[in-house]
């Protein structure tokens, strides 16, 4: 269908179900990229290292539930598009919840074999969007990169000019003590 590569972050712990959602991948004819992720750490590895237009998430993982791995991703990467593939939203309540927190969609997994129809307009709408979202995404991700060098570098200074101060402190307390016994040898 399609020669740009769309990626794609797979937020799951079961590897039967990480093969049966990359095999409907596979079938929505897209070329694809996709990384595989079980915890919070890992995802935000992922994220770090690569600009992703979608996230598929489990809502049940060993370590976390997938609200916690969506506002993750709306923090580190507000743009990327998020859906649930799970068998765990059969309440609606959290079906609703999991929308209105900023997920694009979900599916059940007893439905999993129509996963790859669902799945194309939501490639098909970041394959649209891509020409004027990669350079905003890049822009982002460079100003949060220079952000977290600045944090770095002032905490940085913070120590050093802490240790400064210290160290003047030191060189003052010694010199005082230098006087008090200059003071004491002065005759009188």
């Amino acid at each position: 269908m399609s020669t740009d590569l769309i990626k794609i972050l797979l937020v799951e712990d079961n590897p039967s179900d990480e093969e049966l959602i990359k095999r409907q991948i596979g079938k929505t004819g897209f070329n694809t990229d996709v990384k595989v992720a079980c915890d919070l750490d890992s995802i935000k590895h992922i994220i770090d290292e690569n600009t992703m237009d979608i996230v598929i998430s489990d809502y049940n993982l060993p370590e976390c539930t997938g609200l916690d791995v969506l506002e993750l991703i709306k923090q580190i990467s507000p743009f990327t598009k998020f859906i649930f593939v799970t068998g765990t939203l059969q309440d609606e309540e959290l079906a609703a919840e999991t929308i209105l927190n900023g997920a694009s969609g979900y599916m059940l997994k007893n439905n999993i074999n129509q996963l790859h129809t669902k799945l194309v307009p939501h490639f098909e709408a970041i394959k649209k969007h891509t020409e004027v979202m990669n350079p905003v995404r890049e822009r982002i991700n460079k100003s949060k990169k220079l952000v977290s060098e600045i944090e770095d570098f002032l905490e940085n200074f913070s120590k050093e000019n802490l240790a400064h101060r210290e160290g003047i402190e030191k060189i003052k307390k010694e010199i005082e003590r230098m006087k008090q016994q200059n003071d004491l040898k002065k005759p009188s």
